[in-house]
């Protein structure tokens, strides 16, 4: 998984978003990449360098991967739709099951497979700016997230 990171964490820093989506990306291309805060507030003299080390949520075409506060390996929901409007996109993942995880492979709080939201198979995400993001009704991101390298 951190290899993963790693590679998309380079592919940001060479081909940066812009904001705008191509004709033949998905509607949710303007999310692609790193982003941090959420869990916590977003420190003014974080350095990109720091924010690509342990970045909170990663957007990518077919998944979106989420650190916890409590595994050491990021969680990831396959994106079954995504929809965008004017100032948000919604995505709806596809069911996650139940697999083993954390401490003896039993199965972690559901909290950990959605985003701690009303529903653990969606996602809202409300658009502040190209680089700001909050996830609306998730109690587990009451900050706004920042796009890594935007600072």
């Amino acid at each position: 998984m951190r290899r993963i990171l790693a590679c998309l964490t380079a592919l940001a820093v060479i081909a940066p978003v812009t904001g705008h989506a191509q004709s033949n990306d998905p509607p949710h291309a303007w999310l692609f990449g790193t982003w941090t805060g959420g869990l916590f507030p977003v420190p003014s003299t974080m350095t990109p360098q720091a924010c690509f080390g342990q970045p909170v949520v990663v957007f990518t075409r077919d998944v979106v991967l989420r650190a916890t506060l409590t595994e050491a390996t990021y969680t990831q929901r396959v994106i079954e739709t995504a929809r965008t409007d004017p100032g948000t996109t919604d995505f709806r993942f596809a069911p996650a099951g139940v697999t083993p995880s954390g401490l003896l492979g039993l199965a972690g709080p559901a909290a950990q497979v959605g985003f701690s939201c009303e529903n653990g198979d969606v996602l809202h995400v409300r658009r502040r700016s190209d680089n700001e993001i909050s996830f609306p009704g998730c109690q587990e991101f009451s900050y706004p997230l920042v796009r890594c390298g935007s600072r």
